[in-house]
């Protein structure tokens, strides 16, 4: 079930996957081509065009994202941006800045979920 727009939706399942959970991969990549590459190399392994990466910084533009994006154009693969720079929140403080991350996330998910599942 996906909340959209508030509402409950029964829908069909779709893949995501979070390039963060799987200590294995960023160990390996993080040792054998440093850790500015961790996401990088994932989106290449991993990725395909119409694909879309949601990169997520409260901390700036950093060589692990920016190197990940770069990935996601050489591969066609829509990249969304959740940074200071990109969607300013205007702040410095970190515990202020995720939750707007956060709301706008459900607002992209809400609408992504629309788009490829219409209500009836």
């Amino acid at each position: 079930m996906c909340n959209v727009a508030g509402a409950v939706v029964n829908r069909a399942p779709s893949a995501a996957l979070a390039l963060t959970v799987d200590t294995s991969v960023l160990t390996a990549i993080g040792n054998d081509y440093g850790y500015d590459r961790l996401f990088e190399y994932q989106i290449l392994g991993l990725g395909c065009p119409g694909d879309v990466f949601i990169a997520i910084s409260t901390s700036g533009p950093p060589p692990n994202i920016l190197r990940a994006i770069d990935a996601a154009r050489e591969k066609r693969i829509v990249s969304v941006g959740f940074t200071d720079l990109c969607l300013h929140t205007p702040s410095d403080s970190t515990p202020l800045i995720q939750p707007t991350h956060r709301t706008a996330g459900h607002i992209i998910c809400s609408l992504v979920a629309e788009r490829l599942f219409p209500r009836r």
